[in-house]
């Protein structure tokens, strides 16, 4: 485990429970089911390939070969990356035929990724 180098600035200078916030953040606090889901969409949106895929399919959805032209990646490569996307409830797929499409899974990570987008844009 890296080292982590804390200033003095970082630190409360007088050590004191301040017991009123802490039972709200505990009150408040997830799930440990809800914690673990919501680290698992943050990673998913964590690795800027992703993050590329699921931006282009903000739009609608998209075949995993023009997927693989956007990001510059072979077939093979991506589909890991979709998989991945798909086990963790991101993207959902069809397939018509020989091809394969992706699309978001639902309405509200098109709407997590405008949320970041503003946030970044500010």
């Amino acid at each position: 485990m890296p080292t982590v180098h804390v200033s003095g600035d970082d630190l409360c200078q007088t050590r004191v429970i301040h017991a009123e916030r802490l039972a709200m953040a505990r009150k408040s606090a997830l799930a440990p089911g809800e914690l673990v889901g919501l680290s698992t969409l943050y990673k998913a949106l964590g690795d800027p390939t992703r993050l590329q895929l699921l931006l282009a399919l903000r739009d609608g959805e998209m075949c995993v070969c023009d997927l693989a032209a956007l990001a510059g990646v072979s077939e093979s490569a991506l589909s890991h990356q979709l998989r991945k996307l798909r086990d963790w409830g991101v993207v959902r797929n069809r397939r018509e035929g020989q091809i394969l499409f992706y699309s978001l899974d639902d309405e509200c990570i098109a709407r997590l990724l405008e949320v970041g987008l503003d946030h970044v844009r500010e």
